[in-house]
């Protein structure tokens, strides 16, 4: 086995030059001791281009601050908590792409990678790190990247799949002991409940899962535990799966695409989650481009994509990333899902929400905001789900669709969606019950 090229962080990030373009690992696990010492050469530094997607941190990015705008330009690809505020504040980017195409953006040189950060596991026997919670982007921009430097972190679970790197393939390794980020498992209220029960009816025995994180997909698994031979083929692998998986319920024998196995992208959980995936060699993690390509996902039958939103029109628009002109997530997977699930022989979409933010604002409007972007259009809507029921859009017209999203609305806002909903489709509404 070729030897490590161990050393400290400060040595290591001085490989990076100014105008390099940076891809920094993301999930739970953003390389943390290899970012402080970056920015500490900040004032050496000019206009280092920062990418980076779904990354949960600890604190706001450490490179996106008004002081670091002469050495640094954040652009992320998936708003997340740790550069919100600075996109909100314009001291970073965001760049509007679905997640599964992000590979090919890397892969063609529209953006061309300098250098990736990487927070991997220790090597095993064969001399091959992991990179644990976060195969999504890793794998292409590894793939593309000139310089991989890595923090190797007695804490990372051992994954499988196509997250995986010989040691001797990175240029610079710094020894860390760091915890990843956790997410609290989220207990589901009454009205996500609700919900979930709703959407677990309408889920048949065989059925491949894509599902996300929070309280309502929770509420879904929650209710699923009745149910047989479920698969899961999904973007990100979160805690509400591992009753199921430890039960049974989740043994992935109907699944087509890599019967037997459950294949996620990323992790993005508790403690209790990533020590049941370490060196679990049933669980892959994957490529985005491939985990998210629709013709790929709609291979497996009975797929169920349970997704999440803002706010939706009464045409059926989903709004999933931003509130007004504010951007606050990114596109991710629910396109690619809900088309790959409407392809799937046996398929079926759901956008799940509550009806009313927790602001008390109606979630279902006549028109989005002015400025919110369209994530799922209104030619993939098929079943919203809210606590006061389900609105089964596939196939219906503006005018019906109008009248079944109204039915699920928070009951104080009916009447004036009534209202709207009229004076848009006239007859062609008011003639329907």
């Amino acid at each position: 086995m070729t030897k490590a090229n161990y050393m400290t962080a400060e040595e290591a990030v001085k490989l990076i030059k100014s105008h390099d373009k940076v891809y920094v690992l993301g999930s739970g696990s953003i390389p943390e001791v290899l970012l402080d010492a970056l920015v500490a050469r900040a004032p050496e530094l000019e206009e280092v281009e920062m990418y980076s997607a779904f990354a949960i941190g600890r604190r706001d990015s450490v490179y996106a601050k008004p002081e670091l705008r002469h050495a640094f330009l954040p652009r992320s690809l998936f708003v997340a908590n740790c550069l919100r505020n600075a996109v909100a504040q314009g001291d970073a980017q965001a760049i509007p792409a679905f997640l599964g195409q992000v590979p090919g953006l890397f892969r063609d040189g529209t953006i061309p990678l300098d250098v990736t950060l990487l927070n991997v596991s220790p090597p095993n026997e064969e001399g091959y790190c992991s990179f644990g919670t976060s195969a999504d982007l890793a794998v292409s921009a590894v793939e593309c990247s000139k310089v991989k430097i890595a923090q190797v972190n007695k804490q990372m679970p051992f994954s499988y799949g196509d997250c995986l790197i010989h040691i001797s393939k990175l240029d610079a390794c710094v020894e860390v002991d760091e915890p990843l980020v956790t997410i609290p498992i989220a207990h589901p209220n009454e009205k996500e409940q609700k919900i979930g029960r709703y959407i677990a009816e309408l889920i048949p025995d065989g059925a491949t899962l894509q599902i996300g994180v929070g309280g309502i997909p929770n509420a879904v698994l929650d209710a699923l535990h009745d149910h047989k031979d479920l698969g899961l083929h999904t973007e990100a692998l979160t805690d509400g799966v591992v009753p199921l998986l430890q039960s049974g319920v989740i043994n992935n024998s109907k699944k087509v695409i890599m019967p037997g196995m459950t294949v996620a992208s990323l992790a993005i959980g508790s403690e209790r989650l990533y020590k049941y995936m370490d060196h679990r060699k049933d669980i892959v993690f994957k490529d985005v481009a491939w985990t998210n390509d629709p013709f790929v996902i709609r291979q497996n039958p009975k797929v169920m994509a349970i997704n999440s939103a803002i706010e939706v029109d009464l045409t059926g628009q989903v709004c999933a990333d931003s509130v007004g002109t504010r951007i606050i997530s990114g596109v991710g997977g629910q396109h690619d899902f809900a088309y790959g699930g409407w392809l799937s022989e046996g398929g079926k979409t759901f956008i799940a929400m509550t009806a009313s933010s927790s602001k008390g604002q109606s979630k279902i409007c006549p028109v989005l905001t002015s400025g919110a972007g369209v994530v799922t259009p209104r030619a993939l809507a098929q079943y919203i789900v809210t606590e006061y029921g389900v609105a089964y859009l596939k196939g219906k017209d503006l005018a019906q669709r109008a009248r079944a999203l109204i039915a699920i609305a928070e009951p104080s806002v009916r009447e004036s969606l009534e209202r709207a909903a009229c004076e848009r489709f006239g007859y062609s509404f008011l003639r329907l019950k």
